[in-house]
Order: C-alpha cells, then sequence, then structure tokens
C-alpha cells in the first residue's frame, strides 16, 4: 500500500522521548508512530463499540433487524 504523507508538530518533549524510544526499541520514528496509533485505534474501536451499545440499550439508537434491511433493499 502507498503511504500518505502527513505534517505533524509535537511538542519538544514529546520529540525527544520520541526519537529515544525508537532508538532504543531499533525501529524508525515513523514504524513506532504507526505502531502507537494502531494501539490507540483499537483501544479507541473498543470505547466507541462500548458507547454504541450503551446508546441502543438506552434507546438513542434505534436498531433494525438484519432480515429487515435485507428485505427493504430487495436483498432477499
Amino acid at each position: 500500500m502507498a503511504s500518505v504523507k502527513k505534517l505533524v508538530s509535537f511538542d519538544p518533549m514529546i520529540a525527544e522521548e520520541l526519537e529515544l524510544v525508537a532508538k532504543s526499541l531499533n525501529m524508525t520514528q515513523k514504524e513506532l508512530i504507526e505502531r502507537a496509533l494502531d494501539f490507540y485505534f483499537d483501544h479507541t474501536d473498543a470505547i466507541v463499540a462500548r458507547k454504541l451499545s450503551e446508546d441502543v440499550h438506552a434507546g438513542k439508537e434505534e436498531v433494525f433487524d438484519a432480515e429487515e434491511v435485507f428485505a427493504e433493499l430487495g436483498l432477499e
């Protein structure tokens, strides 16, 4: 997959820690940031799923049976 360039700015202390940790783990800063973001996104997926579940139970989100959806879309 092709890479996408992003320009980010870090607090100097974060930038220094990123450099030190990357060197300690014998990784590039790019690899470390990608792993950290991947881990973070996995964590936030769980938070979003929990909130959605809570909203369904509280009646804030409506849930439809798959068979109803398929029928509505003509995918029976």
